[in-house]
This record gives C-alpha cells, structure tokens and sequence, in this order.
C-alpha cells in the first residue's frame, strides 16, 4: 500500500477546509465518508459524475487535509480525517455535518 501526498494535521489550515466544504460535490463526499465510518474505494462513491471530475474534488479534498487516501493495487481507499481536524479544529467538521443531516 502506498499513501498519496497530503498535508500532515499541522499543514492543514481553516480557510483550505472551508474552501473543499464550500462546493456541493466535496460536501457530499464528506458526508458520505462521516458517515460510512471506514475507507471507501472511488467506485463505492457514486456521484453519476465523470471520473476526471471525481478525481479532481478527490485531490482538493485531500490537498486541504480532509481526506487521506491509500492505494492498494489499483484501489484508492479513502477516509476522512475526521478526529485530526475535530482536535485542530474543535467542533468545525462536525457542526458543519450535523447541519447537513438536519436540513435533508
């Protein structure tokens, strides 16, 4: 398994999470890694977008230190990172997806 580059929990800043939160394909993919609770693969994210344009909020995410990704043979595993950025940023990620599970 190799790990794609991505910030570490110090590089990450507020404005960088704010900016992936602020467009409505990265805020469904975050919510849908908050709430599958484990690494989902790119497939098991079905947006009915085009992959190029998957892969491309996929590498915003993670350049803004929200999403870790792990390759596994041809499989990219993503997950949230969730308690690192709750302990940067206390209650930030998770007011922002409470309030999206309220308004649906």
């Amino acid at each position: 398994m190799r790990k794609i580059k991505q910030p570490t929990i110090e590089q990450v800043e507020l404005t960088d999470i704010m900016y992936a939160l602020a467009d409505p394909t990265r805020m469904e993919i975050v919510t849908l890694l908050a709430n599958a609770g484990r690494q989902l693969t790119c497939s098991e994210i079905d947006l009915n977008r085009p992959k190029s344009t998957m892969s491309h909020h996929f590498k915003i995410l993670r350049s803004a230190g929200m999403v870790e990704t792990i390759v596994n043979g041809t499989e990219h595993m993503n997950s949230i990172r969730m308690e690192e950025i709750e302990q940067k940023f206390p209650g930030v990620l998770s007011s922002i997806l409470k309030t999206l599970k309220d308004e649906s």
